[in-house]
């Protein structure tokens, strides 16, 4: 089990150097050889030239907002990955899984059962069988109905929801969930963006962004958090770049040094391409692991002292002033140096480039949200804004920047354990539906509800929770413990290899795919990281004739599920029909069908960005933290989980991370060069990682350690291989996020080694 999601294998395996820049030309050659090996280089090439244009698809992949005027190239070299991924000429049908069994399937690693090819049929494991085997879909919404209506109890039952979800099918899924009388709505933000939710909520009324990225024109300075745009979000890029060019000061504070944030070359720009690129940071810190929070209280400590605060901002929109700047005066700058691993002068610098701005942005990423402290970390970035009137003005704001493409339109669509009384209250006035009273289960609840026995029927729509949960093997097991698993999916996965006693692989539509229904060709919509809502419109032909879309499946199950009910009737057939029930539930979709429409969609109100903070009482709140406890008992280092370069979440798009210099290996620890040697351990010595928690050992076995800069008592490694060692009980305080980047461990070496 210690293997369960990568097993070594036997590949050519290169650590080189990192480079020094991101982009250039080995993008668009990356892009080229992924296209050319899944889905044919002419094939590929025309439909790209669909991505993320007004009347295309949405890219696959991550949630940065398209620009007004639109390139022809408007997409990154991991978004052609995504898109190369989706549209694969390679196929998993009835022949291959009648090959191949259950056991066979789980000793391929990810990255290998994601090359096996796009899903084409609905397909069923039975009870004691260890293969799936084909099943018409009226037999398999028959099974899903069948099981739900053995239920004692509404809540035994779990609906997950991934970021790819399109607005359409989360709306439906939680009117399905909620029909049946549950909140149990995890979704994949309970493991990332939660926490960026709950902070921001908590101070300025608002659990989402302040910022457009017509906002990314006008600051003077943005300060990056706890995030690596060029991997994760490589378009992000050229705001940077653009800011950067124009005279725009840019701060990054992140363990690692990442090539994007420090040079960018545009494939798109010769001038870039014959100069090297352009620089990014004029500050790069390299904090250590969890000291953010120090960091920033340092950088607002030095802030304060200088006087440059915009008083009347503070006197008019804010309350808690007083309380925080006495708490900030009484930090010690030895324990806010001890923490952030950052010297005072660099703290000072940084302040320096805030307090000589008049616009600034604060950015941050899942680096920040998955600590223990993340919320409090992210409320002290609030606090820093507030100091400086940059909430509700032009060029400046809060930016957390999400990661997959819809991820945050889910949560607008009701997919939440903890639906808003707003939202409640026009559900049932318009549906008839009455939300179940008490809160729902969150992912780490529902993953301790299913290992418990007190979970009967999972049902996934997209997503591979297994790989993306913490406590992996905790997980497979959970996971396998209950009586139905369903799973709406793309490409096989983890997950469905570690289902429930009956398990279902329904298979979708892609979102590069046509979507035809009874009144002709659809499309959905998505909502982006800066609440812009716009359409999806695929054009490729579809992997297979029986796929049906993620509205026709929740549509059709919930015909099966409830057939007495008349809201179902022909939703699938025009998605129209459902944007008008979303418009009529959803608060602020208003008009939703029409305003769609509109060149580029439309952007949702945000109250905060209008300087309205009515729902936390009439003013942003600055709020007071402790710093929290970094100490380390002797030997042992402060693990962050990460992506490699080559992967987009728990897809592995290929082996090679080449701005950190690693080729065809995955199990990899990146560590100080110092903590090595302090270790009696050799530069590319094989490892094994023991994760400590709460008096509990979790082993990742065999993996590389690879001297990196990252500061001392600091290491990095890959997830899902990584996941193995983040415990399920340990998580962020009001967020409930499992902690992935505070992963305590030791090193030993490897037996094999």
């Amino acid at each position: 089990m210690a293997a369960l999601l990568s097993p070594p294998r036997e590949i050519e395996r290169r650590v080189g150097k990192p480079k020094s820049s991101a982009g250039g030309v080995p993008a668009v050659w990356q892009s080229l050889v992924h296209l050319r090996r899944e889905t044919g280089a002419v094939r590929g090439a025309r439909a790209l030239l669909h991505m993320n244009q007004v009347d295309g698809f949405d890219c696959p992949g991550c949630a940065w907002p398209d620009p007004a005027e639109r390139g022809r190239f408007e997409f990154c070299e991991n978004g052609a990955k995504a898109f190369a991924e989706e549209a694969t000429k390679k196929r998993a049908g009835a022949a291959m899984f009648a090959e191949r069994s259950i056991a066979d399937l789980r000793a391929l690693s990810d990255f290998e059962l994601g090359k096996l090819g796009r899903l084409t049929e609905p397909l069923i494991r039975r009870p004691g069988e260890d293969h799936y085997v084909p099943i018409a879909w009226d037999e398999a919404f028959a099974v899903i109905a069948d099981h739900l209506g053995q239920l004692s109890s509404p809540d035994e039952a779990v609906f997950y929801t991934s970021g790819r979800t399109s607005n359409e099918a989360a709306f439906l899924l939680q009117l399905f969930a909620r029909q049946l009388g549950t909140n149990n709505l995890p979704d994949c933000s309970n493991m990332c963006h939660e926490s960026s939710g709950v902070g921001l909520g908590e101070v300025i009324g608002v659990g989402k962004g302040t910022v457009s990225l017509d906002d990314f024109e006008h600051a003077d300075a943005i300060f990056i958090i706890g995030q690596n745009p060029g991997t994760n979000h490589p378009r992000m890029l050229t705001a940077l770049r653009e800011a950067a060019r124009r005279g725009a000061r840019i701060v990054t504070i992140n363990p690692l040094r990442e090539p994007g944030l420090v040079k960018f070359s545009h494939p798109q720009k010769l001038r870039d391409l014959a100069l090297g690129g352009t620089p990014i940071s004029s500050l790069y810190l390299q904090v250590k692991i969890g000291g953010d929070l120090a960091l920033i209280k340092g950088i607002a400590k030095e802030v304060l002292a200088a006087g440059r605060l915009d008083e009347d901002f503070i006197a008019a929109h804010t309350t808690g002033f007083d309380d925080f700047a006495a708490a900030i005066e009484k930090v010690e700058w030895a324990d806010l140096e001890r923490d952030s691993g950052i010297c005072r002068e660099d703290m000072r610098r940084a302040a320096e480039i805030y307090t000589g701005a008049e616009r600034v942005i604060a950015c941050w990423a899942m680096g920040i949200t998955q600590h223990r402290h993340a919320v409090a970390t992210i409320q002290e970035i609030v606090n820093l804004l507030l100091l400086g009137g940059n909430l509700g003005k032009p060029g400046a704001g809060a930016c957390p920047v999400r990661g997959h493409s819809n991820v945050q339109g889910d949560r607008t669509m009701g997919i939440t354990h903890r639906p808003s009384p707003a939202f409640s209250a026009r559900l049932r006035e318009r549906t008839g539906i009455a939300t179940p009273e008490g809160e729902g289960l969150d992912v780490v609840e529902a993953i301790s509800a299913m290992a418990a026995g007190r979970i009967r029927v999972f049902f996934s729509m997209g997503g591979n929770l297994l790989s993306a949960g913490p406590d992996t093997e905790v997980t497979a097991r959970a996971m396998a413990s209950v009586a139905l698993s369903v799973f709406v999916s793309t490409k096989p996965n983890r997950a469905h290899l570690h289902a429930g006693t009956t398990s279902l692989i329904l298979p979708c539509l892609g979102r590069t795919e046509s979507d035809v229904q009874k009144s002709g060709p659809q499309f959905v919509t998505v909502e982006n990281s800066m609440s812009v809502v716009h359409t999806s419109r695929g054009h490729l032909d579809p992997a297979g004739e029986q796929l049906l879309s993620e509205p026709a499946i929740v549509a059709r199950m919930a015909r099966a599920s409830f057939p007495a009910s008349d809201l179902w009737q022909g939703l699938e057939d025009d998605y129209d029909r459902i944007r008008d029930l979303i418009a009529a539930v959803v608060p602020g979709c208003d008009g939703y069908t029409e305003r769609v429409r509109e060149p580029g969609g439309f952007r949702l109100r945000n109250a905060a960005r209008e300087r309205d903070f009515s729902t936390v009482g009439g003013r942003a709140k600055f709020s007071v933290c402790a710093l929290p406890d970094l100490s380390l008992l002797p030997g042992r280092l402060r693990l962050m989980t990460m992506r490699s370069h080559d992967q987009y979440n728990t897809t592995i798009y290929g082996l090679e991370d080449r701005y950190r210099g690693i080729s065809g290996e995955r199990r990899v620890i990146f560590v100080n060069p110092e903590d090595l040697t302090a270790r009696n351990l050799a530069p590319h010595q094989r490892v094994d990682i023991i994760g400590e928690h709460e008096g509990k050992e979790r082993i990742a076995r065999n993996f590389i350690a690879v001297p990196f800069d990252i500061p001392a008592g600091c290491a990095a490694s890959y997830f899902p291989e990584a996941n193995v060692l983040v415990p399920l009980s340990d998580t962020a305080e009001k967020s409930n996020t499992p902690a992935s980047k505070s992963i305590i461990i030791r090193l030993e070496a490897a037996a094999s080694d």
